[in-house]
């Protein structure tokens, strides 16, 4: 095998090549370095490798469903032992994880070999990737556009070859964002369903779930045959789907469905006209497969929900900062962390427990108005993202705005610093008003690349079903990845010839 067969393969026939003797995991190993060197300088999508430690590894590689595949790991929550752990923080740049992550340890029973770390947003609290510890990643498709994030380190890795898949994790938007924005297949699972830990039972009271993203939709249902589970310790429960999503993503659908759209922004931002006609062309490849495609609006208020979403950020955030604060034994300053941390922090403070059980509440009440929407219609459609990539340093903060937004927020009271995070975040949530409400009801969804815009970036449509359905999501997927219905979708080898020219 060379490079160029190489960075068109997904990791199912990567394994079975291995199987079948006609490539050994070094050689795969070796492709995988091979190609990281060539593109990473440009892209800046991996921040830590471990080229001796795999090698060695590599010799003792054991079998499972991926045996001798590269991977690489979130550099936020994906733990392995004896590596570096940042979260895309400066107060973490010397931390070194003292255990493998409950979900690595399921990557390592799989069979991959760990090539390194993808970058991230700080705490993952961007939905780009341009931390000013590590720097900004870049879009293989235009290295002048951002892959998104905060899994934009695995999406921009995986779109330029380097590995097939990546781990990644989506607390609001952090798989499809960057799915979308880069033209690879993503899927949030339903709460629940993927491990956490050790050491906590949730992410982000369960808006964040970790999985993976990856270059065909059969590595992702693969991956969730491995990756589902029920923990004891864990704060939510999902039932194990009874069969394998890998097989039965193959079956055609028994009846036809009944599927709602919407393209209307949820919290009243512009929609481009490409999300628009990403969403139009699905549509109307699903009535041409016999279902009934309806244009109807969501009763979930969009506008208090985000405000909501930002009340858990902003305890999340400001609970870290404590306990981050008392490991180094000193207080932290706003000098420590990234403008979104730090406001976050502070405006968290000023939060009631009673307030933010309140707008935990809402997230139930979000979860019963989509449910009864279920009720009448198998799947919801909107764009993945409302434009496709911006350019990198676009939505980052100048040093100018960063002191004053620094010097505002101890001014105002509780409800004013709140609105601060909502306008400080407001041209980020333009580019992507569409994907928390999964998070928050705990949906599993999807970004489906079936678009790309006349310059030539590509943009995906998000599917979200009703909760453990996630077998629905990829049958779906797996129709339109097998159908050559879109000409411009960018799956497999359409875009590794794009990109990698």
């Amino acid at each position: 095998m060379d490079l160029k067969d190489y960075v068109t393969l997904d990791a199912t026939a990567m394994a079975e090549l291995v199987k079948a003797r006609e490539v050994t995991p070094i050689e795969l190993l070796e492709l995988s370095f091979q190609q990281l060197e060539k593109v990473n300088p440009a892209l800046n999508a991996v921040t830590h490798t471990r080229k001796e430690k795999a090698f060695a590894e590599a010799e003792r590689v054991g079998g499972g469903p991926f045996g001798g595949v590269p991977i690489l790991l979130k550099n936020l929550s994906q733990s392995l032992k004896g590596e570096p752990l940042t979260s895309g923080s400066p107060l973490l740049m010397s931390t070194v994880a003292e255990q493998d992550s409950n979900m690595v340890k399921k990557f390592r029973e799989a069979g991959f070999q760990f090539v390194g770390h993808t970058n991230t947003p700080e705490f993952g609290l961007k939905n780009i990737t341009e931390p000013e510890l590590h720097g900004p990643t870049r879009n293989p498709w235009d290295t002048n556009y951002s892959p998104g994030g905060s899994s934009g380190g695995s999406a921009s890795a995986i779109a330029a070859g380097i590995v097939p898949l990546a781990g990644a994790s989506d607390g609001g938007g952090s798989i499809r964002i960057p799915a979308s924005f880069t033209g690879v297949f993503g899927l949030k699972p339903t709460r629940g369903r993927t491990p956490v830990g050790p050491g906590v039972g949730r992410q982000w009271q369960g808006a964040s779930i970790g999985f993976v993203l990856s270059r065909s939709v059969r590595d992702s249902a693969a991956m969730l045959d491995q990756l589902q589970v029920v923990q004891p310790e864990a704060a939510f429960h999902t039932p194990l789907f009874p069969g394998s999503y890998k097989e039965s993503m193959q079956h055609p659908f028994e009846k036809s469905l009944r599927i709602a759209y919407s393209t209307k922004s949820p919290v009243g931002t512009p929609v481009s006209e490409d999300a628009k006609l990403a969403v139009e062309k699905t549509g109307k490849w699903l009535e041409s497969q016999g279902h009934v495609v309806e244009e109807k609006e969501n009763d979930v208020d969009g506008i208090q929900l985000m405000k909501d979403y930002y009340v858990m950020n902003s305890g999340e955030i400001s609970a870290l900062v404590a306990r981050l604060e008392r490991g180094i034994g000193r207080a932290i300053t706003a000098d420590d962390v990234e403008i979104e941390t730090w406001l976050l922090n502070q405006a968290g403070k000023s939060v009631s427990a009673a307030e933010f059980s309140a707008s935990l509440s809402s997230w139930d009440t979000a979860a019963a108005q989509m449910a009864r929407l279920h009720e009448t219609y198998d799947f919801y459609i909107t764009p993945a993202s409302a434009y496709t990539a911006p350019k990198v340093g676009e939505l980052t903060h100048t040093r100018e705005e960063q002191k004053e937004l620094r010097s505002r927020v101890n001014e105002l009271n509780k409800q004013e610093q709140q609105d601060l995070v909502y306008d400080m975040f407001l041209p980020s949530l333009t580019y992507t008003p569409f994907t928390q409400l999964a998070n928050l009801t705990g949906q599993p969804a999807m970004s489906v690349p079936v678009h790309l815009s006349e310059a030539g970036l590509p943009l995906g449509v998000q599917v979200m079903a009703s909760k453990g359905e996630e077998n629905r999501l990829l049958q779906l997927a797996y129709q339109l990845e097998q159908s050559g219905a879109f000409e411009e979708a960018a799956w497999s080898a359409s875009y590794s010839s794009n990109v990698l020219k």
